[in-house]
Order: structure tokens, then sequence, then C-alpha cells
């Protein structure tokens, strides 16, 4: 990998919550991918939020425009609301990812988020079908085969701690200026909380 393995704590040989050492590695495993994907969508979210592009619409139903600025200075604009909003729906997706079984740590591939559709048939907490799932909403990999589903995951794993890297960059630049001096020109200053 381009990014390589890193466990300075060791975690990876522990042995916790009572189980073998398959439950910490499926839990860690877990974590990286997972974050590895939303430090994706936040490097995106950065690039695109940085140079001005927004939804054509307002940002909320009573009128208010998208806030202007660097992106923490936008998070900082936001309603309330829109804030716990976010965070409510965030916990949500966690919550299911947890109730649904099997468990990561215990025999579910680490990474795969539970279906939707076959929760919703099992009668397990989905009230009503949903038409798309989070972990291939499309399909695109149903019928991959499994090396090239490997691989995909290799490259997803490293590009996830590349996103990781660069959205801290990213954070480090604009509050401490100059402390990542291939960002010093491009991202502005940040003086919030």
């Amino acid at each position: 990998p381009a990014i390589g393995y890193y466990d300075p704590l060791n975690l990876a040989e522990g042995e916790f919550w009572g189980q073998s050492n398959e439950a910490p590695i499926g839990f860690l495993r877990h974590a990286e991918i997972k974050h590895g994907r939303v430090a994706m969508a936040a490097f995106v979210g950065y690039c695109v939020q940085a140079n001005g592009i927004h939804w054509g619409t307002k940002m909320t139903l009573g009128g208010a425009d998208w806030p202007t600025g660097t992106p923490p200075e936008q998070w900082d604009a936001l309603p309330q609301a829109s804030k716990w909003q976010i965070i409510l729906f965030v916990g949500l997706l966690e919550a299911f990812d947890e109730q649904a079984g099997p468990h990561y740590t215990n025999g579910r591939k680490p990474g795969e988020f539970p279906s939707f559709s076959e929760t919703y048939k099992a009668g397990k907490g989905i009230p009503h079908p949903v038409p798309f799932d989070l972990y291939d909403p499309f399909g695109f990999s149903k019928n991959a085969s499994p090396e090239k589903k490997a691989r995909g995951l290799r490259i997803e794993i490293n590009n996830g701690r590349l996103a990781m890297l660069a959205v801290f960059g990213f954070m480090s630049a604009s509050k401490v200026p100059g402390s990542v001096p291939a960002l010093a020109d491009i991202i502005p200053p940040y003086s919030g909380d």
C-alpha cells in the first residue's frame, strides 16, 4: 500500500471484549474503511466548498443562503438545527450498522454496510422499503470476482488513508498557517473554533 499499516499501540494484537484476536482486527479494519470513506467525501466536499460551489437552492426552508468563506467558516455559519440534523443522521446510520447482524467483529465483512432492503425483508426495524443500499447501491460489484473485489478494497483503503491525511492537512494549514508548507498559499487561515 502507498500509505502503510500503522499500529503504534499494537491494538491489532489485543483480545478485547472477551473474544479472540479476530474481533479487534474486524473492528479496526471496519473503522479504518468507514473513516476512510468519510474522509474521501470530506476531501471532495472541502475542495468543492472552498471553490464556492453549492446547490442552486436556498440552504434552509426559511430561505437562508449558503454560507460563504472557507469550509470551517461555512460550518460555523450553519444553523444549530442543521448541525444537529447531520449529527443525528450519522448517529442513526451508526446505530443501524451496529444492530444489524452479523456484526463486523463476528463474521460480517469489515466495511460492508448492512443492506436496507434485506433488513426490511427480515422485518428488523425498517418501516418501509428503501430503494438503494449504501454499500454498492447500484450493484456494480455484485457479480465481480473475489480478486477484483479484494483489489478494489485495497484501492479504497489506500485512498481513504490518503484522504484522512489530506483532510488533517487542510485543517492544520487553515488553523496554523505554515504548518503544511505545500498548502501555504492554497488554504486560507481560519480563526474560529
